[in-house]
């Protein structure tokens, strides 16, 4: 078996490698494979694959381009893009009618969150690049599947599985519809639906196979709050605002502080500042280094044992 993941832009495949040969820990992976750049969700959702990968010695390939070629090939379209940018990606195989249809009721929402929802048509320009990106990305990945498949022919058929999004796969466009461009005919496409989905979303070949994923009962916990307003400025992580009779101000935080560590750990972004507070059980003590002029002050936020 080989598993490729579309979190991971190819340049971090050597990052897959070490992982996969036991070379890195959990936190050394995720901060060498650039997770909360590159994916940006809870790691929990997927390290039981890569651990179920490492455990089984099971090769990891990284799918994707990088976002920044994505985000540029929907400004600009994919003609514009010079060759040495590509990343080594090809001419995408031409979409369909129908998955254009899809592609746009993904750009008119688009537009809708942008306000410009009146504006959008499909024969805009602008929807001409969004499509461009979406076929780059299709085809990327398709590409390390299918060079995959034809590298593993000679000395046997492993199976090969692309873990990707669903709007990458279904009704076979996409990623199948490039592999098929590619040469690749064995395909087969996997995808979850929840359970309390209605029976008509199950249209006619919109996957080879799909499997039912219940939706566990939810009890909603408030989760920790320090009670401040966090900005981002020159790669510094600063304390805008601190709220009356709050966690923060109890603790001694002030407006204008410096957040460099939390629990020793110097922080990579605001992302990982708030994964830090969102994950602190209740009666823990959270210590944070603040930076306050140009003195360095140890803090230790101290949560309640309730919330």
């Amino acid at each position: 078996m080989v598993i490729g993941f579309e979190m991971f832009p190819r340049r971090l495949q050597p990052v897959l490698d070490r992982w996969v040969a036991g070379e890195l820990s959990v936190k050394e992976f995720l901060l060498q494979a650039e997770w909360e750049k590159v994916w940006n969700t809870p790691p929990e959702l997927y390290l039981p694959l890569f651990e179920f990968a490492r455990l089984n010695r099971i090769p990891m390939l990284a799918l994707n381009i990088d976002q920044e070629l994505t985000r540029k090939i929907a400004d600009q379209g994919w003609d514009a893009i010079a060759l040495a940018e590509r990343e080594g990606v090809g001419q995408a195989a031409a979409p369909s009618d129908a998955y254009r249809d899809f592609l746009f009721e993904i750009y008119r929402q688009h537009a809708t969150m942008r306000g410009k929802a009146t504006k959008a048509m499909p024969g805009d320009a602008a929807f001409a690049h969004f499509v461009d990106s979406q076929l780059a990305w299709d085809r990327a990945m398709a590409e390390v599947l299918a060079a995959q498949a034809t590298a593993t022919a000679a000395g046997g058929k492993p199976l090969i599985v692309g873990i990707m999004g669903s709007g990458h796969l279904r009704f076979g466009h996409g990623v199948p519809h490039q592999l098929r461009d590619l040469g690749v005919r064995s395909i087969g496409t996997l995808l979850p639906m929840a359970a309390s989905s209605p029976c008509e979303e199950l249209g006619s070949g919109l996957a080879d196979a799909v499997f039912m994923v219940p939706t566990p009962p939810l009890v909603p916990i408030a989760p920790p709050r320090l009670g401040v307003a966090l900005e981002s400025k020159e790669g510094k992580i600063l304390i805008a605002s601190v709220s009356k009779a709050s966690l923060a101000e109890k603790s001694g935080l002030r407006d204008g502080d410096r957040i460099l560590a939390v629990a020793g750990q110097p922080l990579s972004g605001l992302t990982s500042l708030l994964n830090a507070i969102r994950q602190q059980p209740p009666g823990t003590w959270l210590p944070l280094q603040i930076g306050r002029a140009d003195e360095k002050i140890e803090i230790v936020v101290k949560f309640p044992a309730e919330r």
